[in-house]
């Protein structure tokens, strides 16, 4: 067989070979520092045998495509450490994720405590440097093997492949774990790790499976690349929403209320109101949007008719489920949809009427399962900018094209445009039990959705099984400070919905059609831009967005009353403005001010007093100078009106 190489050149052997046979055959050194094999492409365990003509290329420790195999290995490490120091405790999965690991266990929580013993565990497993070896069993002999071990949850996943399945192990010096692969050849070529955190998980995300403990870590080849992730990881704590928006007291949660319910403090309900207020006027004045207001809850008729009773049930908050005969099941709604369809109908429409686009701020919920909730990025109740768009099959693609506009213009206006990336969500041709319409219909409904994007020059990703029931979606996504990525706002196609409602439109010749609807939002939920803009901007917001976007620190209380007609002033004219009137010296103001990421601070003293100025502090430039009170109006109103987002000064490096 003929092996080609990457850099083109090639081995011919008479017999088959593993991959890792053909890089000591290459050299031992290679063989030494390999960590995997791609072969035509596919990376692969290095003890894959090769027996027919393959490109091949030796994947090195040194390479970014190792890092999965490091950390995969790394978390069968951990999991072996663990049992040694729990012996009853029992595996479940662990894979590699991105920046890292995890492996989830069937045990009481961990502590910090016990995390660093598992990695102390740990260092003693990769010093002994056992070979890891990998055989496969028959999946009987697989099932019978890990009945022995006492491992059920193992049990559980060898039994559900097919039964004619070979089943691979990887043993690493005596601890034997269930693996498809690939690993390391060696424990020893771990060099560089660390036990991040644990938490909570369900088996099998099922919250109604056993509750797991999860460990995760990470894993580098060298320490100086764990040391700069690590590095990153404090920053990314310090941007963390859900503590930076504590800290900053824009939002809070009370155990008594429950959990995915924020409570939103005055400032937080500020920013909050004045997204809401901004969007809202976009929408109607500039985008042809009518406004609709529809109740919190509706009967179960309602969702049986849209399909949600049947497809999305686990998910909604239903009351009195188990009404007696007579009496009405409700639930609170999980969307706005088929209140607004009743809207549209309350009307004969002609296509003459149609794009109809209607928007609601809407209060939605959503039975999230406790182990996934998150800050304000993941909860219960939550506010969305949701419209339905009512149109004829001939408008969606100009539709579909104006609601990718009118999103992008609300990220790039709130500077988070360059976050994002963009996903067609498709369903899963394996599962058609959880979608509405014929393979036909999915197909088409998203090339049209290719098609829109392929023709606007979008750049995206394609995913299965993320689909809504009722049609595919273009997804606009962004990762969280760790890495987490979260759909932020959704444009869906839905080619369904109005026969089920026996929503129509007359035509140009007089009869009744059918029409198609665009679900979209244009900036998203509330609550999880308000945690986006807090971790982008690191609490420093523009300053149109500002709960409080100017202070007055008077020097003395000699001073306070110009302070306070300083304050009117502003205030009359739509400023955010406070005075700090607090026995303190000028100086814990100023730094108080700026510990509060204040956009402005205006110092007031008996020159600014006797000549009507204000002596001007900012964000972005430090000390700017006196300037007369209408001329720091008229600036700070400008940039107000504008939505400026000005670059921040380094104080650092000042």
């Amino acid at each position: 067989m003929k092996i080609t190489l990457k850099d083109g050149s090639f081995k011919e052997y008479s017999k088959p070979m593993s991959a890792y046979e053909i890089a000591l055959d290459i050299s031992e050194g290679l063989a030494r520092v390999s960590a995997a094999a791609e072969i035509d492409g596919e990376v692969k365990d290095l003890r894959t045998v090769i027996d027919k003509d393959a490109t091949l290329n030796i994947i090195t420790l040194n390479d970014e495509a190792a890092l999965p195999v490091i950390r995969h290995t790394a978390s069968h490490v951990m999991a072996e450490a663990v049992k040694r120091l729990f012996p009853d405790v029992k595996v479940t999965i662990g894979p590699a994720v991105a920046d890292g690991f995890y492996y989830d266990f069937l045990s009481e929580p961990f502590s910090r405590e016990d995390l660093d013993n598992i990695e102390a565990e740990m260092k003693k497993i990769i010093k002994e440097g056992h070979e890891i070896k990998r055989f496969t069993l028959p999946r009987a002999e697989a099932v019978k093997f890990m009945k022995e071990k006492d491992e059920p949850f193992k049990v559980e996943l060898i039994e559900d492949l097919p039964e004619d399945a070979e089943i691979s192990f990887y043993d690493q010096g005596g601890f034997v774990d269930l693996c498809a692969g690939p690993h390391l050849m060696s424990v020893k070529n771990i060099k560089a790790f660390k036990l991040i955190s644990s938490s909570m998980a369900y088996w099998r995300g099922d919250s109604n499976k056993a509750r797991l403990q999860r460990i995760y870590g990470t894993a580098y080849n060298k320490k100086e690349e764990l040391e700069e992730h690590l590095k990153r990881m404090e920053e990314a704590k310090m941007r963390d929403h859900n503590r930076l928006g504590r800290e900053m007291k824009l939002f809070l949660t009370a155990d008594v209320i429950g959990q995915g319910l924020p409570l939103f403090t005055p400032k937080g309900t500020k920013m909050i109101m004045k997204l809401q207020r901004w969007i809202e006027d976009l929408e109607d004045n500039e985008w042809g949007y009518v406004r609709t207001r529809t109740p919190l809850m509706a009967k179960s008729d309602l969702y049986k008719i849209s399909g949600h009773w049947d497809h999305y049930m686990d998910g909604m908050f239903i009351l009195n489920k188990d009404a007696e005969d007579g009496k009405e099941v409700m639930a609170l709604r999980p969307m706005t949809c088929p209140f607004q369809y009743y809207v549209y109908m309350n009307d004969q429409k002609s296509y003459r009427d149609l794009p109809y686009r209607m928007s609601e701020t809407s209060t939605l919920f959503r039975n999230e399962d406790s182990g996934e909730m998150h800050g304000l990025t993941r909860v219960r109740q939550f506010t969305i900018t949701e419209a339905h768009i009512i149109l004829t099959p001939e408008q969606a693609e100009e539709e579909l094209t104006r609601c990718v506009d009118l999103a992008h213009y609300v990220m790039k206006t709130l500077g988070i445009d360059g976050d994002v990336t963009y996903r067609l969500s498709k369903w899963d041709p394996e599962n058609k039990a959880k979608y509405e319409g014929d393979e036909e219909y999915w197909n088409s409904t998203q090339q049209f959705l290719r098609n829109v994007m392929n023709k606007n020059g979008i750049k995206y990703t394609e995913a299965d099984g993320e689909a809504a029931f009722y049609g595919p979606k273009i997804d606009i996504q962004a990762k969280n400070v760790y890495g987490k990525e979260d759909t932020m706002v959704t444009i869906q196609l839905d080619c369904s919905s109005a026969t089920k409602f026996g929503m129509y439109y007359i035509d140009e010749q007089g009869n009744k059609a059918t029409p198609w609807i665009i679900h979209r939002t244009s900036m998203g939920c509330y609550e999880r831009t308000l945690a986006w803009l807090i971790e982008h901007y690191a609490g420093k917001f523009p300053t149109w967005l500002c709960a409080e976007q100017v202070r007055i620190l008077p020097i003395s209380e000699k001073y306070e009353a110009y302070a306070e007609k300083v304050r009117a002033e502003l205030k009359k004219n739509g400023v955010d403005v406070t005075v700090d009137n607090r026995s303190e010296k000028i100086g814990f103001k100023i730094r108080e001010a700026r510990m509060d990421r204040l956009p402005y601070m205006l110092i007031v003293g008996a020159d600014e007093e006797a000549n009507g100025t204000v002596a001007v502090r900012s964000r972005f430039a430090g000390d700017e100078g006196v300037k007369s009170l209408k001329e720091f109006t008229d600036q700070i109103l400008e940039e107000i009106r504008t939505k400026a987002i000005r670059e921040e000064l380094d104080w650092e490096k000042k």
